[in-house]
């Protein structure tokens, strides 16, 4: 039986919520990345927790895993065009977060 929403808000939170999928999307909404500038990236997941949201993601049909089947392994991940859709989204949260952190004299220390 499928899951029931009550909002369109209710549904895309489900999607892309918690704390590291949309980060995850708005690193991969940059281009192409492999596992390891993932991981640089996002300096506060652990492995375990990134590995299982890509797999999420993955099977969300938001993002594609390509696994160039090399020896040492070379896997990159980038937006399907379901994915590429949430651009506009990834980019409002991103403004109104610099926009928060500047009122309230947060910072935000960027990497990559």
């Amino acid at each position: 039986m499928a899951k029931r929403y009550h909002c369109p808000v209710e549904f895309a939170v489900d999607v892309i919520g918690g704390k590291w999928r949309p980060v995850i999307l708005a690193h991969l909404k940059e281009g192409v990345h492999r596992y390891g500038e993932l991981r640089r990236r996002m300096p506060g997941v652990s492995e375990k927790m990134l590995t299982q949201r890509l797999r999420e993601l993955e099977a969300d049909g938001l993002i594609l895993r390509h696994d160039h089947e090399t020896s040492p392994p070379h896997v990159e991940y980038r937006l399907t065009e379901e994915g590429r859709s949430l651009a506009p989204v990834l980019q409002a949260l991103y403004d109104w977060g610099a926009a928060r952190a500047a009122r309230t004299g947060t910072t935000i220390e960027e990497t990559g």
